[in-house]
């Protein structure tokens, strides 16, 4: 079941957050090496709920603003910054896109890549609320994630999707090669899709 808003419009990709996944890039062979415990830089993606590993504490009031004004709380979560999404194994994907109708490259680590680092099996009965920068949100169950092979996508044609853009991440999946979604026109096959994600909510079904 889809929260619905007003149509969101897209917004051309920037390269506001490059420095971001640049120094990610560079600093990936160090930081294989660390501890994967709390993020280095800037917490992009934040999950919460259902799962088995944390390395933050309780949403904070003050300094969690807009997970706060979107409702979220949690006791303990798990935040990944650019560094821990470029340590995973990329996949890449080229659908064609509703804003164009044109085809377009993108990458990143799956979504159930993603889950397990927080310690949520691939085979979890579990439900996942994703939710987007402006309180856009879609619940889809991690079987259907995993069926589609839903992407955490960070990067768009060889450049990083920045917040204002696609960023700071798209859930999104090929729906090109889907059967579920080959009958259906270019707007309705990424209704699952919400760009500018920022946060999981992982909940038991």
């Amino acid at each position: 079941m889809m929260t619905t808003m007003n149509k969101r419009t897209f917004v051309a990709t920037g390269v506001g957050m490059a420095s971001l996944w640049g120094a990610a890039s560079s600093s990936q062979a160090a930081q294989k090496a660390a501890p994967k415990t709390a993020a280095h830089g800037p917490a992009l993606l934040t999950l919460s709920g259902a799962i088995a590993q944390t390395n933050r504490g309780a949403l904070d009031t003050t300094i969690d603003q807009m997970m706060g004004k979107h409702g979220i709380q949690f006791n303990a979560a798990y935040a990944l910054d650019a560094a821990a999404l470029q340590r995973m194994p990329q996949v890449t994907i080229r659908p064609t896109l509703e804003y164009d109708a044109k085809r377009h490259t993108l990458k990143g680590p799956l979504l159930t890549t993603v889950l397990a680092a927080a310690g949520v099996p691939a085979n979890s009965p579990v439900q996942l609320v994703l939710r987007a920068v402006d309180g856009y949100t879609v619940n889809i169950s991690l079987a259907d994630a995993h069926a589609y092979r839903m992407l955490v996508a960070t990067h768009i044609d060889g450049q990083p999707m920045a917040l204002g853009g696609l960023g700071p991440q798209w859930a999104v999946y090929d729906a090109d090669v889907l059967p579920a979604f080959q009958g259906k026109t270019l707007k309705e096959r990424f209704a699952l899709c919400p760009w500018g994600r920022y946060h999981i909510d992982v909940q038991k079904a």
